[in-house]
């Protein structure tokens, strides 16, 4: 259910928004941004003041991102899950892009339904000693109730627009939003129940061991000023090393389908 495929996720991100990939091999992208996407990236808001005010039309950068652990020692930005760029491609996409509304390309000249689809992309992070980030994609047939997991890879398959074809409508949906979106929770949930808890209980016996020694440390004292010390430093490795689990919607929106579009 996880996207696994970083360099296949970022390509796709920055050719929608219309930036010219101008090389992908072996796990290494070079990307030449245009300026909406290097205003939103590249944090170079007093260039772009200075070069519009002079009347010029500036110049993007162009970023090389290497997901392909062999290939780490090259030129450019090591990209994984908790990087920084990729947590700022995120974010960039959780502000902007958070919903959308999109229809598949049907060239007919018959009337055909689409299919409504609700589908979210939710990103579950698993904190404790180490941090681990997991994207999960859920698509729900707002009609019949099926649930599709790796949904964005199947609408990578589709071609879509903000508009409807001619000659189609769209299906009223049967089951409201906010009900599709606690029935994809409850399928987050139980993903989060199966999962390995091996994370929880390294960072549980860290956790323990680091209190006992501190409190070690701070043994036999009587001191008013020492003891409440103690206290902050066990609050301050609690909150370090307590395992939790928290998500986030990436982002999501309403798609309507052909029939049989999603198998």
């Amino acid at each position: 259910m996880a996207i696994k495929d970083l360099n296949h996720f970022l390509t796709d991100y920055f050719t929608a928004h219309d930036c010219q990939i101008i090389h992908n091999q072996n796990g290494v992208a070079t990307v030449q941004l245009n300026e909406k996407m290097d205003r939103a990236l590249m944090n170079r808001p007093f260039y772009w003041h200075y070069i519009k005010k002079m009347g010029h039309n500036g110049d993007p950068m162009s970023l090389t991102l290497i997901t392909n652990p062999n290939k780490q020692d090259e030129k450019g930005e090591w990209i994984h899950f908790g990087s920084p760029r990729l947590q700022q491609i995120f974010t960039h996409l959780k502000n902007n892009e958070k919903y959308t509304k999109l229809f598949q390309q049907i060239n007919t000249t018959t009337r055909t339904p689409l299919h409504p689809w609700l589908v979210i992309n939710m990103k579950i992070s698993y904190i404790g000693k180490q941090k681990k980030d997991e994207i999960i994609s859920i698509g729900l047939h707002l009609l019949s109730g099926m649930m599709k997991p790796n949904m964005m890879e199947h609408l990578e398959q589709l071609p879509l627009q903000l508009t409807i074809s001619d000659y189609c409508f769209t299906l009223s949906p049967l089951i409201r939003i906010k009900s599709g979106f606690l029935r994809i929770e409850s399928v987050i949930d139980q993903h989060i129940q199966k999962q390995s808890n091996e994370w929880a209980d390294d960072s549980l016996q860290t956790l323990t061991e680091e209190m006992n020694m501190l409190k070690h440390f701070y043994h036999d004292t009587d001191d008013e000023t020492r003891a409440n010390q103690m206290d902050k430093e066990l609050k301050e490795i609690n909150n370090r090393y307590q395992p939790t689990i928290t998500y986030e919607v990436i982002n999501g929106g309403i798609f309507y389908l052909a029939e049989g579009a999603i198998q």
